[in-house]
């Protein structure tokens, strides 16, 4: 076998082992989440005035795994993190090693805050004016399906939407993005997140410009952490050439 063969297999290998340990945790972390799910789901329809229904036996089952995902999902996101770490730490520079390792336990962080926002802000501020609507001149009547359906449609995007911060602070650490790229692709961006706001939410008005707006102010924070992250960049870069400067003063004959 060729020296290129050994090494794409050994890299399949490598990647194998990593993919397996991150199912395993998700799996673990699903399994440990569902044994604990009735009380998850008691707390999650705490405020409600009336009984979920179900259409099914399966329809149960069905909403204790979906609640029981998204727990594991999060507990999974730093191990998956890590695990793509490891596959591409060999890489990686040292210093790209540090930066990389260093963003990994702010993933868990700001997937949790995300969800905390969209589900103690957002979702209680949609569902108001959506039965707000209907008083007066509906029964509100809501199965379980339904409503966990809801309920995830409008927190669990912005777990993943608050990483961006954290992901554009990384790629302008390794230099792949700058704040000056990021202020000229601001309308297309804007544009962008409209779109995915309207996706993700239900289909009024309300609901898309209460996602919308969190979106955006995540973009311009965005902006802001790129300009920190750079300027420190820049500063290590010019402290790193001016003592490079120094020593090969030095080393010239006098």
């Amino acid at each position: 076998m060729k020296a290129e063969e050994m090494f794409f297999v050994e890299h399949l290998g490598e990647l194998r082992k990593r993919i397996i340990i991150t199912l395993a945790v998700f799996i673990t972390v699903l399994s440990v989440s569902f044994f604990y799910v009735q009380p998850i789901y008691d707390w999650l329809i705490r405020d409600l005035d009336q009984q979920l229904a179900v259409l099914g036996p399966s329809e149960i089952l069905w909403v204790y795994f979906m609640i029981s995902g998204v727990i594991a999902i999060a507990f999974t996101i730093p191990v998956a993190a890590h695990q793509t770490w490891m596959f591409i730490k060999p890489a990686l520079s040292n210093r790209e090693q540090k930066v990389t390792l260093s963003y990994i336990p702010a993933l868990f962080f700001l997937f949790v805050l995300g969800l905390a926002f969209g589900y103690f802000i957002v979702y209680p501020m949609v569902l108001n004016f959506l039965l707000g609507l209907s008083e007066g001149h509906f029964q509100t009547f809501f199965t379980s399906e339904k409503y966990f359906k809801f309920m995830m449609n409008l927190t669990l995007p912005f777990g993943f939407l608050f990483e961006i911060p954290l992901v554009v602070m990384f790629l302008t650490s390794l230099g792949i993005l700058n704040p000056h790229v990021l202020t000229k692709a601001r309308k297309v961006s804007y544009f962008g997140l409209v779109v995915v706001a309207v996706l993700i939410t239900p289909p009024d008005l309300v609901s898309d410009f209460l996602v919308v707006i969190p979106l955006l102010v995540l973009y311009e924070i965005s902006i802001m952490l790129s300009r920190v992250v750079y300027k420190k960049k820049l500063a290590k870069e010019q402290l790193a050439m001016e003592e490079e400067n120094k020593v090969v003063e030095m080393k010239r004959p006098s």
